[in-house]
């Protein structure tokens, strides 16, 4: 594993974290590259029996399709640009990956809420590496069942990498909370491997 990847100590969980793992001006090209070449959509989903659009705008890339929050996602062919980052994440990670979802926070409006990648098709341990590039934004976990632990804030930063990993989706949830301050576009990338 990298030597920028430090571990969070998380009980049940197995986390780690490199704040500047694309230095700057190289995220600030990443970033670019990827407003211009992402094909967003702006997907919506059923919530109390009705459709509502997304709080972001997504795009799904790789080698599988890919289903979380009742949305079938078939995935476009990778671009150079997600190849190249992929690379460079499999190098620091010591993992595979074969897809992944891209996320685009515009506004501090645009949000995630709690929930863990947890989908069978990640397999019981799945691998999670997610990269932002662009504005920071407030992230933090919460434990499911442990009432006597806080959550824990991260701030992710440009060129952030955090690692998830081990047990960490089955006894953690995560989100990216909506803020009222003035924040840049964020893009997050998050790589994984789809094993069904």
């Amino acid at each position: 594993m990298h030597p920028q990847l430090q571990p969070l100590h998380l009980p049940d969980a197995d986390v780690y974290f490199a704040p500047d793992f694309i230095p700057s001006p190289e995220s600030d090209v990443y970033f670019e590259r990827l407003m211009r070449k992402v094909n967003w959509q702006q997907e919506s989903i059923k919530m109390f029996g009705r459709e509502l659009p997304m709080p972001r705008l997504t795009a799904w890339y790789g080698d599988k399709s890919y289903t979380y929050s009742g949305l079938q996602n078939k995935p476009q062919p990778w671009l150079p640009v997600l190849l190249e980052l992929r690379q460079k994440v499999e190098q620091a990670t010591g993992h595979k990956y074969n897809s992944v979802l891209l996320n685009l926070y515009r506004t501090g409006q645009d949000s995630m809420g709690w929930h863990a990648d947890d989908e069978p098709e990640l397999g019981p341990q799945p691998s999670i590496a997610s990269l932002s590039l662009g504005g920071e934004r407030r992230f933090a976990f919460k434990h499911r069942t442990r009432k006597d632990l806080k959550s824990v804030p991260l701030i992710l930063s440009d060129g952030s990498l955090l690692l998830m990993q081990g047990p960490t989706q089955h006894h953690w949830l995560h989100q990216v909370p909506k803020t009222p301050k003035t924040v840049q576009p964020r893009i997050n990338l998050t790589f994984r491997d789809v094993i069904a």
